[in-house]
């Protein structure tokens, strides 16, 4: 039989990346709320520019949070604590343009016994078992995102403790896998931009990047003489984060998920509530396809599910096994409907999401992270999908 070679590439951002920051201020300020009134309704956005931070949205509160505090602590966290970076936590401007929740919406969401979906929508979950043999198999993850996320944390951490002092907090990260079949084989192409103070040479850079960050987290036995490294490719990068360019929640949806392997609804998560099932429903999808594909049920699967505003039975729900099941895909998607409820309310209670546990996944990815107790990545539906097929 003829070899199918392929190749897929994915990328990441660092926390200091200028959408990373509106995402963990927008995550930041959203658990704030939650931390004091569990019942909050919050959709916040959040923009950043050369030494502004502007804030827009809706929330709907109980609570009185310092928002500037949140903000300035936020980006003092990422690493901003110079002027000359774009962005000091002390003396960056501040705007804050918060409105009440529209009536028109809160009807249709905040009922008596139930909760209506938050808006109309699709959403996408998904998992496979590719990396199992040589990355961590607890995540469930395509290798090209475990890997650029991986290399993104890594950039972050290097810096963060003074091992690579001349790094800032910008950065971007892209890694291309070669698969034989559906199985990674190796890494073809590694490319970085880190950003940097002007004094570093461009040699000691790149040579400590190949040896302290690429080599650090990709498997040796996945990199070879013909793996090609691009880093800081125009030969320069002092001038990022929102000096280089503006910032914006919700700009980086394939960061987040799947590293583009799987599809995407279009909704963004950070600085979502949990009834906005732009947010709920993309992790209960995804807690869905995991679970199958740890039940032995499928090598890889993509659940998609569909509301309409106000309303919290889903109006579509799909089980897509790509031809790797193992079982009636029929009946797959039976037992799913069976053992999974995608309705609001159910999903805030099983996961417990009225909690802030939101800015801790706002950079690295929200789902196959092996460092944060998510309740999502529980593999806690596993028997019950093998006692439905007698397994």
């Amino acid at each position: 039989m003829k070899r199918h070679i392929k190749y897929f590439n994915s990328e990441s951002v660092t926390e200091g990346h200028p959408d990373k920051i509106a995402d963990q201020i927008s995550d930041a300020i959203l658990d704030s709320y939650l931390e004091k009134d569990p019942e909050s309704r919050v959709a916040c956005e959040t923009l950043t520019t050369l030494g502004l931070v502007h804030v827009t949205g809706e929330v709907s509160s109980r609570a009185m949070i310092d928002i500037n505090k949140v903000i300035r602590d936020t980006i003092r966290e990422i690493g901003y604590t110079d002027a000359s970076y774009g962005l000091d936590a002390d003396s960056c401007g501040i705007l804050i343009s918060l409105k009440e929740q529209s009536p028109d919406i809160a009807m249709g969401v905040i009922k008596e016994e139930d909760i209506g979906a938050g808006d109309q929508g699709l959403m996408f979950g998904y998992a496979t078992n590719e990396a199992m043999d040589i990355m961590d198999s607890a995540s469930y993850m395509p290798t090209p995102i475990i890997l650029a996320h991986r290399l993104a944390y890594r950039l972050a951490e290097v810096r963060k403790s003074g091992f690579l002092p001349y790094l800032r907090p910008d950065g971007k990260t892209q890694v291309t896998v070669v698969y034989d079949g559906d199985k990674p084989v190796r890494v073809d192409r590694v490319v970085i931009a880190a950003q940097h103070n002007p004094d570093v040479s461009m040699d000691r850079l790149r040579e400590e990047i190949i040896e302290y960050v690429i080599k650090y987290v990709i498997p040796k036995e996945w990199l070879d003489k013909d793996t090609k490294y691009y880093i800081n490719a125009t030969g320069r990068f002092v001038i990022g984060g929102p000096a280089g360019d503006a910032g914006l929640t919700g700009r980086k949806i394939i960061v987040d998920t799947y590293g583009g392997m799987a599809r995407h609804g279009g909704g963004c998560f950070s600085g979502k509530d949990p009834t906005k099932v732009d947010r709920s429903a993309a992790y209960m999808a995804r807690y869905t396809a995991k679970n199958i594909v740890a039940s032995g049920l499928a090598d890889k699967c993509e659940v998609q599910v569909a509301y309409v505003i106000g309303v919290s039975e889903p109006i579509s729900l799909y089980v897509e096994t790509f031809n790797t099941e193992k079982v009636d895909p029929e009946r797959l998607n039976k037992v799913v409907r069976e053992l999974f409820d995608f309705r609001p309310k159910s999903i805030i209670e099983n996961f417990d999401l009225r909690r802030p546990i939101y800015k801790k996944v706002a950079a690295y990815g929200h789902f196959g992270r092996i460092d944060v107790d998510l309740p999502w990545e529980r593999l806690d539906k596993v028997d019950e999908l093998k006692n439905a097929f007698n397994i």
